[in-house]
């Protein structure tokens, strides 16, 4: 029997709410986009020629969508962080369900508002951890339901920020001012590695947190003497630089297109000549010297988790690398899982006592790599996996392992706002509510 699509509305039309509704145009028969709230008309206007609706469904914001009689199954809400609040309440209470961005609350207590609507209106709500739907995360946490390795001892996780994308988001970007983004780096970089880890130890719960961490990199004192305030304007280094806005964007105008050039949005085919005159335009965050901005966030952080049930976890984020890298290491009463989530490739190694051995290891290459990568999408496929999975869930049919209830994500944003006041206050060890 074939059902109908579900049907959605986009809140907050940005990069990544068009990403997840992208499935309404490649499979039409899950997903329907029937409208978009947004405060900016250029993006309601692209959301209608994408997706073919009429003006009557485009609104300036949520409220105006929540006073409007209900005209969708879902919403796809893709705002700011520190909109989420304000953005999903007024819906979940209109009946709308939800795909809900990460991080889905900047604080404990816009979290806990966030559920306790959900349960009231017994709303489904599920957000958007897209790194559980990639193959290489998937397919170690069935290895680990399976038993392969017994049970977790201690888990590892790992990420490196490249050094043009820590420019482009977390010090000239949109999350670099934590009083302006309300999110730290922690929670909008690394909600994901902790959601990781707290889904691989889904059998128990965390129980402690501590944490380091601080700016180290981009501070005005660490700039050269010769350096100006605006890198193609002021500065003579602008041709040598590693961190020159010319060399990070004019050369690679592609690169991190839909951040860098938003203003741009105007012009159907934005010329290099435009895209130059933006980045000697002061108005422009990404014209400044990464030395003299007014970021805030940390660029690099340890986490120390102790579990319930006496195991241990870590993660380790650290901006400005040379290439960006996701490890995990997790370590069993069997044996052992780890892998590099950019080569999608992991290794599970079990104990083997026999004359002659000490281990045995089977290579799981995924490959998702190389001209692959395209074809599974973004974040190795995940992105495309979760919107499904969003429509199974909606219907209520049977979901995948990796289906992000909110319920389900909340010991990972506990985790991070911990680690964040554990970090602040020197490390301090942050204890869990029973």
């Amino acid at each position: 029997m074939n059902k109908k699509p579900v049907t959605a509305v986009i809140v907050g039309a940005g990069h990544r709410a068009f990403v997840y509704s992208k499935l309404a145009l490649t499979d039409p028969d899950q997903l329907k986009i029937v409208g978009v709230a947004d405060p900016d008309p250029i993006r309601r206007q692209k959301a209608r020629e994408m997706f073919g609706f009429s003006e009557d469904a485009c609104f300036e914001d949520a409220d105006a969508l929540a006073a409007a009689p209900k005209l969708a199954d879902a919403v796809i809400n893709g705002t700011m962080d520190q909109q989420h609040l304000a953005t999903t309440i007024p819906l979940l209470d209109k009946g709308y369900d939800m795909l809900l961005e990460k991080p889905f609350a900047v604080c404990k207590e816009d979290m806990e508002q966030i559920v306790a609507c959900a349960k009231k209106n017994h709303s489904k709500v599920m957000i958007c951890h897209v790194l559980r739907y990639t193959p290489f995360y998937y397919g170690i946490k069935q290895r680990v339901v399976q038993g392969e390795i017994g049970d977790i001892i201690n888990i590892q996780t790992l990420e490196n920020v490249s050094y043009h994308h820590l420019s482009t988001s977390y010090v000239r970007g949109k999350w670099a001012n934590s009083d302006l983004c309300g999110t730290s780096m922690l929670l909008a970089k690394c909600c994901h590695d902790l959601d990781i880890m707290m889904w691989m130890m889904s059998e128990t719960k965390p129980a402690a947190v501590s944490s380091f961490g601080g700016k180290y990199q981009f501070r005005p004192e660490n700039a050269p003497k010769e350096a100006g305030n605006y890198c193609m304007i002021d500065c003579p280094l602008v041709d040598t630089c590693l961190f020159s806005t010319k060399r990070l964007y004019i050369d690679h105008p592609d690169r991190w297109a839909f951040y860098v050039w938003d203003a741009l949005e105007d012009k159907a085919n934005p010329t290099i000549e435009d895209k130059i005159a933006w980045m000697k335009n002061k108005n422009s965050p990404y014209a400044r010297c990464i030395y003299k901005c007014d970021n805030n966030v940390v660029d690099h952080q340890s986490v120390l988790v102790q579990f319930q049930n006496g195991a241990t976890g870590t993660h380790n984020m650290t901006g400005g690398a040379s290439a960006p890298l996701r490890r995990i290491h997790i370590i069993g009463t069997k044996g052992e899982i780890y892998g590099n989530f950019e080569e999608s490739k992991f290794f599970v190694s079990k104990i083997n006592p026999d004359p002659g051995k000490e281990c045995d290891i089977e290579e799981v290459d995924l490959n998702v790599t190389g001209d692959m990568v395209g074809a599974y999408g973004g974040h190795g496929g995940g992105d495309e996996r979760l919107a499904a999975d969003f429509v199974h869930f909606i219907r209520g049919d049977k979901t995948s392992l990796a289906c992000t209830s909110i319920f389900d994500s909340t010991a990972g944003h506990l985790t991070v706002y911990l680690a964040d006041i554990s970090r602040e206050q020197g490390g301090k060890v942050q204890w869990f509510e029973e």
